[in-house]
């Protein structure tokens, strides 16, 4: 990618966040490709790598195994994650992040910074007034 290529990438991000129809388009897209309780934690999961479906179902837990596929489903659809199924005896099915599923990291990490200031301060306040 090119100096003007960042540029250009730049000056439309701009455009855009002037633009509360497109900015309020662009925010919806996301939360409808990342909507519910489980998607954040299966892409975290898969943002360590390559994963089976049992090796996806121990980390997160409380999750059931027909919410697990479902979401799965939902994430394959919306080109977040990849489904590989390899023809062994039981058959072997491997889960991992796409270009676009591994993108979301930046996503993650803004949002990791901001959830543990945000709990140092509401924790910090309740302990303040008691």
């Amino acid at each position: 990618m090119g100096e003007i290529d960042v540029l250009y990438e730049d000056l439309e991000l701009e455009q855009i966040k002037r633009c509360s129809a497109t900015f309020i388009l662009a925010v919806n897209d996301t939360i409808n490709v990342i909507s519910g309780k489980w998607k954040l934690p299966i892409i975290s999961a898969l943002l360590f790598g390559k994963k089976r479906f049992k090796d996806i179902e121990r980390e997160i837990p409380k999750i059931t195994p027909r919410m697990l596929s479902k979401e799965l489903r939902d994430l394959e659809v919306n080109g977040i994650v990849t489904r590989t199924v390899f023809d062994t005896v039981p058959v072997s099915v491997r889960y991992e992040l796409t270009e676009s599923g591994k993108s979301f990291q930046k996503v993650l990490d803004v949002m990791l910074e901001w959830g543990l200031e945000h709990r140092k301060n509401v924790i910090g306040e309740k302990i303040k007034e008691q």
